[in-house]
Formats: C-alpha cells, structure tokens, sequence
C-alpha cells in the first residue's frame, strides 16, 4: 500500500463526516419530537405548556424532515457533470485498450473500465457509475445508439479519458510513460471510504448546478455551504490519490516519462496555436477542418523548426505513432475534430448544409479566401452605409485613381434597401451588402462605383484613422457582425453538453474590439486586391492560419502597415507595400 492512501483515506472519511453530521443537523428535531411524544404518553410531561411545545415540535421537525429528504433525493438524483467525449469501444481500438490493460496489471490495479477521447491536452479519470449516467445511452461512432457499456454499470472502474492530441504526436512508448500515474489511480479510487467522499462531493455540486434551476434556488445554499465545509479535506484528498497513483506508478518507464512530459508541454501550445489561428476562423464561416488531429503534427513540427527550444523532437516522428493503436483513425480523428468546434465554438453536434467539414488541402481556397472576400464585403457594405463615394482622393499628394464603373442600383431592388442582404456565391462567400443605413442620406448611384481598396485608403486617410471617421467604420462593422452572430446564434450554439450546460463551454478569444476588427477587414481588403490584381494566393500557415502568399512566399510584413493605416490615418508605408507588390488600387474587388 502506498504510503499517500492512509491519508487520502483519512481525508475521505473527514468528508465523510460532514455528511454525517449535516444528516444528524436534519434528524435531531425528530429526535426532540420523539422524545417529547415518549413523555406525553408515559405521563412524565403532564400539563402547560407541553402539549403546545410537542406540537410544535412536531411540526418543525415534520418540515425538517420533508425539507432533507428532498434536499438528499436532489443530491443523490442529479446528474453530476460530465466531460463530452468521444467514446472508444475495444473494436475501435484493440491495441490502446492491450496497451492500458498490461500497464494495469504492472502496477496490480483495476483497468479502467472504458476509453474516450477528448480534444484536449490532458488525461484523466472520470466516474461515470452515477444512475444518471447509466440512464443514457452510449454513443458509439457512427452515431448509432449502443447498449449501456460497463462504464455505467455500479461500482465500475472509472472511464480513461485521454487527450486526442496525444495519439497523434507522441509515440507509444511515450504515451504509454505519460498514462501509467493516470491508469494508477483506478487503485485509489476503488477504496470504498475514498469512492464514497468522491460520491458525495460530486452530489453536492450537481446540486449546486440543479439550485439555479426555477423554484429550486433553495438547493442551491445548503449545498454550497457543504461544499465549503468539505471543500479543504476533498482537495487534500485528491492530492493524497494523485501522489498515491504517481508512487505506483514510479516503477512504469520512469525515465521515459521526464522526455514524454516535455512532448506535454509542446502539444498543448501546438494544438492552442491550431485551434485559435487555424481552426477559429474556418468555425467562425461555418466550416470545420475535420482533421484537426492530424494537422497538430504538422503545427508542431513547424513549431519545433521555428523554436530552437523544440529542436530535435521531430526526430522521434520515425517511431511509431500511437494513433497506430486505432483502427480507423482518420473516423476518430472527425469525430474529435466535430467535438472540439462543439466545445471550443458552440457548433452544431452534427454535419449540415452551413456546417460542413473542410479538409487540410482545400482549406486555402474555401476558407482562407472565402474569409477574406466575406470581411472585404462586410467593409464595403459598412462603407456604403456610411454614404462614402467610391472615388474619393485619399490625398493631396496621393489622389486616388479613376474607379472602375458600376452599374447604378435601381432603389426598387432589394440591395438598395436599407438592411438588406446581398447574394450569396456558390459557397455562401458574400457577406451583408447593405448599400444605405436607416439614418443615413440615399447616396446617388455615382457614389458606389464599386469595391475597391482606394475607396478604404481614401475613406480612412480623409478621415483620418484615429479619428471619427475610424471609429464609424469600426463600430458599423462591430454592429453588422454582432447581427449576423445573432441570427447565426440558433444554429451555431443550438448544442447542449451533457447536463444544462450551454454550448461553448470552453470559448476560445474574448469578444475583439471595434479597432481590432476594422484592422481585420482592411487586411481582409488588401489581400483580396492581392490575390486579383498581383498574382497572389491564398495560404495556410499552421501556426498562425490565413497567410497570403507572394511567389510561394509568406509575406508576414503586412500587418504592422495596415495598422499604421487604422491608427494613425497614415497610408504610405501602406501604398508603398502594395506599389512594390504591383497591386491595383483602382481595380474593383472580387466580393463573391
């Protein structure tokens, strides 16, 4: 026995003992009512004020009762939380559950009684016996119900829960270093003292989640006040399993395990930098990259190129992957994928005609320059609401060019109306054309001779970028695209986790500001002008997602002269890039 269980043990039976005594707060009123009963009737209580006292004693204690019992019904009923995960049956991944199995039996504990995965960097045990759970049915993949696993039934061991970025990047023997102090603690949580006290906290909080619920926010105190008296002798608990399990486990490719927690580290600011460059905007469009998994690999490779602190860990890429342990898994690799945009963007649990996947190899062209022709309409449509002509001179040392002509626009479409929505491409590539705000003057059709990227630099240069003329431009787009996050909301954030919890439940950038946003649509502007007018295209980086490539080349020198542009109202170091690039400012923009 490791030397962490007795006090692990000793903390459980600490928790224990707040439920005991909040059990005994809730019966020592019927205790005092029988005791008064007992002496009515022998006689020993005879006359005033007794009777009046027993009946009152009766009822409080009659409330009492009613009041615990539900308040302990709620805690033994509720659902506590659980992850969502993708489940992984033994027939989906024989070789995982042969690997987990013999480090099992090397440290002489239970083997877990199932695996999942989760599109995360981490790995861990999760009970999953509670009643609740075992009313549900397992999901397979494939999307087909299956019958309860052993992972629900009573006293089961806990479910392996391990980050999906892991079989793709590490190898087996390293994966098997890192889940060796993970599998151990199914040691720990077998003792029944310690499975009791987990049992117990767990209710408390799914009782906590059930209190902000209508009418039952009465639930809600009692169980936060357990919490709190339990929540120091709980925390030293899990700390006792947690040294316990990584005790045991000491003995299981120690060694190996130093080198494997430095992959650790590495995947997760890989997969960060994936989700929240590369995966974000495609989600953002209505399209997710369906091997995310797969593309981690190719983002930490690149980051251990580009960091000499990462040198030599792509060395290892010649041993053997540990997604070799699943049979199918570019299948597994979806349904992460799918999971992570549910969790990380509040997508939709399944594929759909504005939800569909994207592969590595098309996402340049359908979401990179889908992306920026969506931002470069969105900006000319705030432009036009603005009633900002098309061929305004950006200076007096730098008047704009001629722009192209356009077809005037007949105020009897539905494009001329204020609010309206522009037509959309074959891939849904046109934002909102919105040609004239409610409050702003109908502009005359000469004042919209198309979408050019002079008609910015003249708008943001005239104005100036620091001043008003910034600030409307930026806060008509902050509308616009907090309009379309509205309408999209029902589609995009209709997913429900397991229990009440709302869908993203882990959001991945904070709301951007209306500065931050106008800088996006002017890059978004430029490099649309780019790409039709100077031979450019459209790139993946897979670090920092949409690049715009030049010759086959990132050109990274872009940003810091668009935001010089937004800023401060100054255009050359602008007009200089796109000048030596060979772009056009007068020559309309492909929108769609």
């Amino acid at each position: 026995m490791e030397a962490n269980v007795p006090s692990a043990r000793s903390r459980a039976l600490a928790v224990l003992r707040v439920r005991s005594r909040a059990s005994a707060v809730g019966l020592l009123p019927a205790a005092l009512a029988v005791v008064l009963v007992a002496a009515r009737a022998t006689g020993r209580l005879a006359g005033d004020p007794w009777p009046t006292v027993t009946l009152v004693v009766c009822v409080v204690a009659v409330l009492v009762l009613l009041v615990g019992g539900a308040f302990a019904a709620v805690v033994l009923r509720a659902s506590p939380a659980v992850t969502p995960t993708v489940p992984l049956s033994e027939a989906a991944a024989p070789d995982l559950y042969r690997l987990v199995r013999d480090l099992a039996d090397r440290m002489d504990v239970p083997p877990p009684s199932a695996i999942a995965l989760t599109p995360d960097c981490d790995s861990w045990l999760e009970d999953r016996s509670h009643a609740a759970h075992r009313r549900g049915a397992a999901r397979v993949l494939g999307g087909a119900p299956g019958p309860v696993g052993p992972e629900s039934e009573p006293g089961a061991a806990p479910v392996l829960v391990i980050g999906s970025p892991f079989l793709w990047w590490m190898r087996v023997a390293e994966l098997r270093a890192v889940l060796a102090p993970v599998v151990a603690g199914t040691g720990p949580s077998a003792h029944p003292d310690i499975a009791d006290a987990r049992g117990f906290v767990r209710g408390l909080d799914a009782a906590v989640d059930v209190g902000g619920r209508r009418g039952l926010g009465w639930i809600a105190a009692p169980a936060r006040l357990l919490l709190r008296l339990c929540r120091t002798d709980a925390a030293e608990m899990e700390r006792g399993v947690a040294a316990a399990a990584s005790e045991r486990a000491q003995g299981v490719d120690y060694g190996l395990r130093i080198v494997a927690q430095e992959q650790v580290g590495l995947a997760y600011a890989g997969w960060d930098r994936l989700l929240t460059r590369v995966a974000l905007p495609a989600w953002r469009m209505g399209r997710w990259p369906a091997h995310l998994d797969a593309g981690v690999v190719s983002a930490l490779t690149e980051l251990s190129r580009r960091d000499r602190l990462a040198e030599g860990f792509t060395s290892r890429l010649g041993e053997r992957p540990a997604c070799d342990l699943l049979e199918q898994p570019g299948l597994i690799d979806e349904a992460t994928s799918l999971l992570a945009a549910r969790l990380f963007h509040g997508g939709p649990a399944e594929a759909g005609p504005d939800w569909s996947p994207v592969d590595w190899a098309a996402y340049p062209e359908e979401v990179v320059d889908r992306k920026w022709r969506t931002e470069a309409a969105r900006l000319h449509a705030a432009l036009d609401a603005l009633a900002v002509p098309a061929g305004r001179p950006a200076s007096p040392s730098a008047p704009a060019s001629p722009a192209a002509p356009a077809a005037p626009v007949s105020p009897a479409s539905p494009a001329a109306r204020p609010g309206s929505q522009g037509p959309s491409g074959a891939a849904g590539a046109a934002g909102p054309a919105t040609l004239a705000a409610a409050d702003s003057p109908s502009p005359t059709a000469d004042a919209f001779a198309g979408p050019t990227l002079e008609r910015v630099l003249g708008y943001l240069t005239d104005g100036g970028g620091e001043g008003a003329a910034g600030e409307a431009l930026a806060g008509r787009i902050t509308g616009e695209l907090a309009r379309e996050e509205r309408a999209a909301g029902p589609a995009a954030g209709a997913g429900k986790a397991r229990g009440a919890d709302t869908l993203p439940l882990f959001p991945l950038q904070p709301p951007r500001s209306g500065r931050d946003l106008l800088a996006d649509h002017v890059t978004a502007m430029v490099c649309c002008a780019a790409v039709d007018s100077a031979g450019a295209t459209p790139g993946l980086d897979w670090l920092d997602g949409p690049v715009l490539l030049v010759g086959g080349d990132r050109r990274s020198d872009l940003a810091p002269r668009v935001l010089c542009l937004v800023e401060d109202g100054n255009p050359e170091p602008l007009r200089d890039w796109l000048s030596a690039l060979g772009v056009r400012t007068e020559k309309p923009v492909r929108l769609v």
